[in-house]
């Protein structure tokens, strides 16, 4: 059975596809800075403090951002003059889920000491390198190519590149521009080059992103209030749906109920008619095959009567039913004779009525209900 949450959403506003700005490495220059390991937030404080002493300008005309792990001594931090950027470049952020140089879309978990990435860009090359196993890059350096650079030239400017790392032991070259993975799972960003894949978390790539951190602060409380509306409209949405949906199963209810209804209505007279003509068939099984016995039913009752008990009067109700109305001056033989009759194989259940005692003489109303087979082995059928 399909989920009508799921059916619903079809028919929900499809939010936009994600989108990362992802900007040429030669437009930043990119230090390693010592940090004092702590939250996210006191790397994040330390790393400014460094920019204002490294940095050219203040920190209010650069675009910057960082890259650090817990547990390692160090982060990697790359900024750009803003003027660098034209207002169409910056205007054209807006609407970014994120804007990261092209290199950082390749730090990814599981990198060993004295190794290099080596990014192959139409007019730079981009080496990073790790010296250690901290997953953190303690060096990155970029070489503009013209355009129109040959291969010997390039070949020429990647052999200095990784002379002036200083070593490495294993270089891992890409020659792709990285790009987002569009199937990147909500909330997450999938970026791939080659083979080289690397996955980042809305909070792991925040930092990373070089926009100016007082309108990224802004844009997290707006999507967050964004979050909120659209949940609450998906929500109201689903209870509309459930509640119509439960307004259409009364309106069926209703009218299989008129239906059931009208199916009882039509047979009515005909149930009628069946269990009338069921009871006359019983009564006329009941006479032709059944009688009333009141003399053996006084029999039975004279058997065991004591002799100070006297019959008055005698009634029949059905077939197997007498009552006696009788008298005593030995109202203790009363119950004697009641325990006597209850005994009896032939009797269900003997019982006494409105007994009443005035002078020494008690008269009380004895009701027996004679079992039905109890007379089958005397007298013959009618």
């Amino acid at each position: 059975m399909s989920n009508p949450l799921s059916s619903l959403k079809r028919f929900l506003p499809v939010p936009p596809p994600r989108r990362v700005v992802l900007l040429p490495d030669a437009m930043f220059f990119v230090r390693t800075v010592p940090v004092a390991d702590g939250s996210a937030a006191e790397v994040a404080a330390q790393v400014e403090l460094a920019l204002e002493v490294i940095a050219p300008f203040p920190l209010a005309q650069l675009y910057y951002g960082h890259h650090w792990k817990p547990g390692a001594v160090h982060a990697l931090v790359f900024a750009a003059y803003r003027k660098r950027f034209t207002p169409a470049d910056v205007e054209g952020w807006a609407d970014a889920d994120a804007v990261l140089p092209s290199f950082v879309t390749l730090l990814k978990d599981g990198n060993t000491a004295a190794t290099t990435l080596l990014l192959t860009g139409a007019d730079s090359l981009t080496a990073v390198h790790y010296g250690d196993a901290s997953d953190v890059p303690t060096l990155v350096k970029v070489e503009p190519l013209s355009a129109d650079a040959t291969e010997a030239e390039r070949a020429t400017a990647r052999d200095s590149l990784l002379k002036s790392l200083g070593g490495t032991v294993g270089v891992t070259e890409v020659a792709e521009a990285p790009q987002l993975d569009a199937e990147s799972p909500q909330g997450e960003f999938v970026f791939k080059a080659g083979a080289i894949s690397s996955h980042f978390t809305a909070s792991t790539i925040e930092p990373l992103d070089v926009r100016d951190k007082v309108e990224l602060a802004a844009r997290r409380r707006a999507h967050a209030r964004d979050l909120i509306l659209w949940r609450t409209f998906v929500g109201s949405a689903a209870a509309i749906a459930l509640a119509a949906l439960l307004e259409l199963a009364l309106v069926g209810n209703g009218l299989w109920q008129k239906q059931r209804l009208a199916v009882i209505a039509r047979q009515t007279p005909v149930v009628n008619t069946i269990m009338t003509s069921q009871a006359l068939a019983t009564r006329i099984d009941e006479l032709s095959t059944k009688r009333l016995r009141p003399f053996e039913m006084l029999a039975v009752l004279n058997a065991k009567r004591p002799p100070t008990i006297q019959f008055m009067r005698t009634v029949t109700s059905g077939l197997y039913k007498l009552e006696v109305e009788a008298q005593t001056n030995a109202s203790a033989d009363i119950n004697v004779y009641r325990a006597a009759l209850n005994d009896l194989p032939e009797c269900e259940k003997a019982e006494v009525l409105d007994p009443r005692s005035r002078d020494g003489l008690s008269t009380f109303r004895l009701a027996v209900t004679f079992k039905p087979d109890a007379f089958k082995s005397e007298g013959a059928q009618p």
